[in-house]
């Protein structure tokens, strides 16, 4: 008995309704990108593992896929030199993968990007502003949405540190939002606002602890992320510091006030923090931008977000759905050393990704997707046999030539079975001629949702067009 197909766990199939589905989001991103001046570029699925290990920690380092050498990798492999003593596994295998896989599957587009604009640095103008939407792989465990394998919508800005660059990611955010009809909170936040609060407190060197403590506010609530940052070593006093920072409320002009006074001195400790009072320099000109450019989407300053704590920089965002409940489908931020990590010093850049699969879900939700999207096919010609589908031929041509998607139906079936072909690929319009039709040089087109039915001259594109466009509003 032959053995059922199936697929890695992990991943998925997608059929023609997801994938028509998947490709209106990607079509809706690209589309803002490209207004905003970003081009596409596409980098390998795999890449050398020296360019991906160490990038992302030892549990990224962990979850990378690696591909093993051509042909027989472990040929001439001294196993010696990766036995482990005695009492111990045979052999170290993470010494032991490297002599055999020298390539992986990528991580994410980030550390490829980065690799990118050092290769070809003397190849590309800066700011460089590039758009990427490719699958990315990690050996991570299996479960509800979290897939080994997953798309990931990038867009990022290098070689520019102007804020006005923070502001278009706010603009992008905001139109494609506006084109998926899905209402967003975007929410803003500033690196060096966070390495503030562990120096107004004293405790410069806890500025992780602190930070990663109040990313679970929303989750946990106030009393347990003080308690969290008293086991990590914080005095009563300096949480009694940053407790009214986390209690702030107001719009942004209130928050940046009451934060730049406690940062120049004003909190219980008097300790003063250059970097926290940069941070909301930055953050009030950003909110100035985002004020004069009418951002149409709600915009808040969030001052528990963290994201990425060690990676980003300067301004850190996350865009959560307010009619459907899940986590952020966008985040982001600005990084000034991305590519010091391949030999480019001090080139700063930002970006955001789009969560590609939760915007789906959030769609899928909402109801928002477009209805047809399906089958591409606007027209399909029935099949009365072979005279019949050869005089359907040239008026098909004639539509696909300016641009309607239209099918012959390849075989002289049941005119059941062909409405039935048409109903299940929700073609919206059916054309059935015979000998009638064929003797008085005409075609017939009908619309099946609403039942008309019209009769042009075969001659008559302008007409069958003028028809098809009116029920396509």
């Amino acid at each position: 008995m032959a053995q059922k197909p199936s697929i890695p766990k992990g991943t998925r199939d997608f059929g023609q309704q997801e994938t028509a589905e998947r490709n209106y989001i990607f079509d809706t991103v690209k589309s803002v990108f490209k207004t905003f001046g970003y081009s596409q570029i596409e980098t390998p699925a795999m890449e050398n593992l020296s360019t991906l290990l160490g990038k992302y920690g030892d549990e990224g380092d962990k979850l990378l896929f690696r591909i093993l050498n051509s042909g027989d990798a472990f040929s001439g492999i001294d196993y010696s030199q990766y036995q482990l003593p005695e009492g111990e596994k045979a052999y170290n295998s993470k010494a032991l993968s490297l002599a055999v896989c020298e390539k992986g599957l990528r991580y994410d587009l980030t550390v490829p990007f980065a690799r990118y604009v050092v290769q070809h640095q003397n190849e590309i103008s800066f700011p460089f502003k590039r758009f990427q939407i490719q699958p990315v792989w990690r050996a991570d465990r299996p479960q509800k949405g979290r897939y080994r394998e997953f798309y990931q919508c990038d867009v990022d800005v290098i070689g520019s540190r102007s804020q006005l660059n923070e502001l278009e990611l706010v603009q992008i955010v905001d139109r494609v939002f506006k084109l998926l009809d899905v209402n967003v909170l975007i929410k803003i936040n500033n690196r060096k606002v966070l390495t503030g609060f562990a120096e107004i407190c004293g405790f410069p060197d806890k500025v992780v602890d602190i930070t990663v403590a109040i990313d679970k506010l929303d989750k946990i609530g106030l009393e347990a992320v003080e308690a969290e940052m008293k086991e990590n070593g914080l005095t009563d006093e300096a949480v009694a510091v940053i407790e009214p920072i986390l209690q702030l409320s107001g719009n942004a002009q209130e928050k940046i006030a009451a934060m730049r006074s406690l940062m120049n001195g004003g909190s219980a400790s008097g300790l003063v923090s250059e970097t926290g009072l940069k941070g909301l320099d930055e953050l009030e000109e950003l909110f100035g931008y985002i004020e004069a450019a009418g951002v149409h989407s709600a915009v808040e300053i969030d001052l528990s977000l963290a994201r990425g704590l060690n990676y980003y920089t300067g301004a850190i965002f996350e865009v959560k759905a307010l009619d459907w409940q899940i986590g952020s489908i966008c985040g982001g931020g600005r990084y000034d050393n991305l590519t010091g990590i391949f030999g480019l010093p001090d080139m700063s850049g930002v970006g955001i990704s789009f969560g590609a699969d939760r915007i789906y879900d959030v769609l899928k939700g909402l109801g928002k997707f477009p209805e047809g999207l399906k089958s591409a096919t606007r027209v399909l010609f029935a099949n009365m046999g072979a005279q019949e589908a050869a005089y359907a031929l040239g008026v098909a041509q004639a539509l696909r030539e300016a641009g309607v998607a239209v099918e012959v139906y390849p075989d002289s079936a049941k005119l059941k079975k062909q409405f039935d072909y048409a109903d299940r690929k929700a073609i919206p319009f059916l054309s059935i001629n015979g000998e009638t039709e064929m003797a008085a040089g005409t075609v017939q087109i009908k619309n099946l949702a609403s039942g008309e039915q019209r009769s042009f001259a075969r001659t008559d594109l302008a007409g069958i067009l003028a028809f098809l466009a009116s029920r396509f509003r």
